[in-house]
């Protein structure tokens, strides 16, 4: 039997890749946008569901680009922290796909909050922390929210993993060590390449196999631009070392937070290297981010760098991801182009814009009904779906999940 339509009507509908259409239709079908349009274009079939969202606004999912929900349980205490392998500063060999719990209640609050897909990462102890994730943030097995696996590699310059390698005494203990580390762990991994290569290049029956090294393997994947290095990094010094080190092994390259990315803008936008900007809304805890400001969005913003919001959940809890936006563009921001950096910028910074950021047709059918303007605080989630099935549902002042484990008798929430 055919899965039945879904039709969202009568509301204003947000496409972001397209300017916004009163009154407007949004028709899914097999876990897919079919069409979007006016009334008048997109006709609904008759044997649709439809959704009524007259006066209501329809965007797509909100995309958290860096955060570390299901690898950093809330509520769990040591038992759900699983965010940092700080044994050994390369640990490129992780994934944090093996730590996610799909029950962790961050993911909960993320749809509450318009966000239903999160790039997640390891931590920024180690100074090459592991492989990073994209997923959905719904789903009984993290294996069936994937979008994205790997979709980067974490590495971090600054106070953290000098920190943690310091305390033990050994390298690195200062950012000359982490740098240091970093290249020599890229040289090994185009060392490992070269013998692979030339191996290769020997007839069948002459080839000597090569013992597979799952570190040197991954770090092989950024060398080849297949996956871009995830580079933690506050200062505007740490940043430039990013631009340095991605210059010489030439891969691509995403700034995780810049905190003071806006004092190299025009360079970061000539190098046409994206930032994932935040968390914003948090205390001046460390040297590193003393010149965190809501202003520095419109800053980046004005020099040309594409850039993404984070809350770095749970740092900032992932729901106030819509209120990082809100309040940059209370210091300047433009409004569209704050919602560009919860929608189809993180879509594009984590490689998955042909399935999520925007409503168009052949994308996922994931989108949200907020009751007004999302950037308004009054506005609140009214529904979510995700593959075209509802998963929050927000009325008569009760919030409803579907069931996510449906043998485990969990079900509604007030």
């Amino acid at each position: 039997m055919a899965e039945q339509s879904v039709a969202v009507v009568g509301g204003r509908v947000v496409p972001v890749a397209g300017e916004p259409i009163e009154g407007g239709t949004v028709l899914l079908g097999g876990g897919r946008i079919e069409a979007v349009g006016g009334a008048d274009s997109v006709p609904v079939p008759r044997d649709a569901h439809v959704i009524d969202a007259a006066g209501a606004w329809v965007l797509p999912g909100f995309i958290e680009a860096h955060g570390h929900v299901g690898v950093h349980e809330e509520g769990e205490g040591w038992a759900g922290q699983d965010t940092n392998e700080m044994t050994e500063p390369v640990t490129a060999q992780v994934r944090a796909l093996d730590a996610i719990n799909p029950a962790d209640i961050g993911f909960r609050d993320a749809i509450m909050g318009g966000v239903l897909a999160v790039n997640i990462n390891p931590g920024s102890g180690n100074a090459i922390g592991g492989q990073t994730v994209a997923v959905k943030c719904w789903g009984r097995t993290v294996d069936e929210m994937v979008l994205r696996e790997p979709s980067g590699m974490k590495s971090a310059l600054g106070e953290n993993p000098k920190r943690v390698y310091g305390e033990q005494q050994k390298m690195p203990s200062t950012r000359l060590g982490t740098a240091a580390v970093i290249r020599s762990a890229l040289v090994a991994a185009a060392n490992y390449q070269r013998r692979l290569d030339a191996e290769q290049a020997k007839p069948e029956g002459e080839r000597t196999p090569v013992d597979r090294d799952l570190k040197l393997e991954a770090l092989g994947r950024v060398l080849r631009r297949e996956i871009p290095w995830r580079q933690h990094c506050h200062r505007a010094d740490d940043i430039a070392t990013a631009l340095r080190i991605a210059a010489e092994f030439g891969y691509d390259l995403v700034i995780d937070h810049g905190t003071e990315a806006h004092l190299l803008a025009d360079i970061i936008a000539a190098r046409g290297v994206p930032v994932v900007l935040g968390p914003l809304i948090t205390s001046r805890s460390k040297v590193e981010v003393r010149n965190r400001s809501l202003a520095n969005p419109a800053r980046l913003a004005a020099a040309g760098v594409t850039f993404a919001l984070t809350t770095d959940h749970p740092v900032v809890p992932i729901n106030f991801l819509v209120t990082e936006a809100a309040m940059a563009v209370q210091e300047g921001l433009d409004p569209a182009t704050a919602l560009r950096a919860l929608t189809i910028h993180p879509a594009r910074i984590a490689g998955i814009d042909a399935r999520l950021g925007s409503l168009e047709p052949g994308k996922d059918a994931d989108l949200v009904i907020w009751s007004g303007d999302p950037l308004d605080q009054r506005s609140r989630v009214q529904r979510a779906l995700i593959g075209g099935t509802e998963v929050y549902t927000a009325t008569d002042g009760q919030l409803r999940f579907a069931e996510q484990f449906p043998d485990s008798g969990a079900g509604a929430v007030g």
